[in-house]
């Protein structure tokens, strides 16, 4: 599948992805969560919180793998989001784990 096939076909961006999440998503282990189910998928990246009070995420690997990690996650959190926004990576970044970022 070319990368404007899974556009397509997912409705995302090509990974890397910057994801914001917002709603209750400080103090209700979202981060932590992201990381343990991180952990059941062959992604990478970095989750933290930002000063707004929003939670950003970056998340790279195989497009499918990193929708399932998405899809999971707002699945687990649904209660507790208001907005997802997801945008391209800006940034030039290789990460080799999933970590939480302070």
């Amino acid at each position: 599948m070319t990368d404007s096939e899974h556009e397509k076909k997912s409705g995302l961006p090509i990974p890397p992805l910057k994801v914001v999440y917002s709603g209750r998503v400080q103090g209700v282990g979202f981060r932590w969560t992201c990381q343990r189910i991180s952990k059941r998928h062959a992604v990478t990246g970095t989750v933290k919180n930002l000063a707004d009070g929003t939670v950003e995420l970056f998340a790279d690997g195989e497009p499918d793998e990193v929708q399932r990690f998405l899809s999971e996650i707002e699945a687990k959190m649904h209660g507790n989001l208001r907005d997802i926004h997801i945008t391209p990576a800006e940034e030039s970044q290789t990460f080799r784990t999933f970590q939480i970022l302070r």
